[in-house]
């Protein structure tokens, strides 16, 4: 990797997925965009409040990125880990802008407001008991 990213942050909606036709065949992109924020507390009240904060487009490749559009959704709060590159491209005006995106590694679920996990049997085996989820209280 030329340069390492790695940031928590909010998917402003859920995961688009699509198929490409590259050089070596089809390959499926999972593209989100994702909002990184910066918090600190509040000099007056004492609060965690958000302080500032950036956009970025998020890119993921082949089998991770049919995983991602699957169990991903708008809101999810996720780790990505990947670099930045940046593009060039034309904006509404026509003029050409330099755009940083982040083509992730990895894109990890982080779990805040998850109520239920089920995990399917491991490949190639057949059912397998599965341990009672906690609850609260």
């Amino acid at each position: 990797m030329q340069n390492f990213f790695m940031g928590k942050g909010n998917l402003a909606s859920s995961p688009e997925l699509k198929v490409i036709n590259g050089a070596n065949g089809d390959f499926e992109v999972a593209t989100m965009r994702v909002m990184f924020a910066r918090w600190g507390r509040d000099k007056e009240t004492g609060e965690t409040v958000q302080v500032g904060g950036f956009w970025r487009e998020v890119e993921i490749y082949g089998y991770k990125a049919s995983d991602v559009a699957k169990h991903l959704r708008k809101g999810s709060r996720v780790l990505v880990i990947g670099e930045e590159r940046d593009f060039m491209a034309k904006d509404e005006n026509g003029n050409e802008v330099q755009v940083i995106k982040i083509i992730a590694e990895d894109v990890g679920l982080i779990l805040t407001r998850i109520e239920k996990i089920i995990f399917s049997a491991p490949s190639g085996r057949g059912t397998q008991d599965q341990a009672p989820a906690r609850t609260e209280g």
